[in-house]
């Protein structure tokens, strides 16, 4: 990835983060995360991790934000206003600077420290069948835990969503 490319998407992934937090509406909140995560598919994908990244998509920025969409929906939340006060957003331009300078310095050493570009990615890397592999061997208790997890959150917000 050359660094225009990292700044504009660095850019936009800072904004989108920023729309997420600052946004009075939690629809217009959740929609931004939605470009936040779709903006992360894309570092992904420059990072040879396909899999990875058509993943975030799919089940990030498709199935979760559905989710909470359902969930702002369904606790009607369209209609509350968050009240910022001057000292909130004064410490968090203050947070973004410091972030913006640490990155600065850490990315700004052209020579320094051994990069990830300079090391091969083994063989077979961010594909279906080294994911799953990886998946259903080393990880399948931790897998199959949250499986149960999720299905247990489901079965809870349709219960607690029942009148």
């Amino acid at each position: 990835m050359d660094l225009i490319t990292f700044i504009v998407l660095s850019v936009l992934l800072v904004a989108s983060a920023i729309r997420v937090v600052l946004n009075r509406s939690p629809v217009y909140s959740a929609l931004s995360l939605v470009v936040l995560m779709s903006v992360l598919a894309v570092y992904f994908l420059y990072l040879d991790a396909h899999m990875v990244g058509v993943l975030q998509i799919i089940v990030y920025a498709g199935a979760v934000m559905v989710l909470f969409l359902f969930v702002i929906m369904l606790l009607n939340l369209q209609d509350t206003v968050r009240e910022y006060r001057q000292e909130k957003l004064w410490t968090m331009g203050i947070l973004c600077f410091a972030l913006f300078g640490e990155m600065w310095f850490l990315f700004g050493q052209e020579g320094g420290g051994d990069s990830a570009a300079q090391h091969a990615l083994p063989e077979g890397f961010g594909t279906v069948v080294s994911l799953s592999q990886k998946l259903f061997t080393d990880y399948l208790l931790p897998f199959e835990i949250t499986s149960l997890l999720l299905l247990v959150a489901a079965v809870g917000a349709v219960v607690l969503a029942k009148r």
